[in-house]
């Protein structure tokens, strides 16, 4: 198990190997990902405080650069799964942008 520390949320364990935006969605965190987890919209973004991931895919990369996200700690939480401990802020959430997250992502 991973520890996940979420600012302005809290931290809790989560199963390695899921995707974290479904891991976030699970743990009270209203996290948007309007596209259904296709890697499409950029509103599933997290800025990683802290932590390793895989590195970004090819779609992963093109996506965050169309929509001019190039910081490396930028990611999209639909494209990364967790592999361990980490701390994350989500950019977009219901809360703060008053939209709809979307179809849940597939796991």
């Amino acid at each position: 198990m991973a520890t996940i520390n979420v600012l302005d949320y809290q931290s809790f364990e989560a199963e390695e190997g899921k995707k974290l935006v479904n891991v976030l969605e699970d743990n009270g965190v209203d996290i948007l990902h309007r596209c259904g987890g296709k890697s499409k919209c950029t509103t599933c973004r997290v800025e990683v405080i802290e932590g390793d991931f895989a590195p970004k895919s090819e779609q992963e990369q093109q996506t965050l650069a169309a929509k001019g996200f190039n910081e490396a700690n930028v990611r999209l939480s639909c494209q990364v799964v967790v592999t361990g401990d980490c701390t994350v802020k989500p950019v977009m959430t219901k809360a703060n942008s008053n939209l709809e997250p979307g179809p849940r992502p597939e796991e």
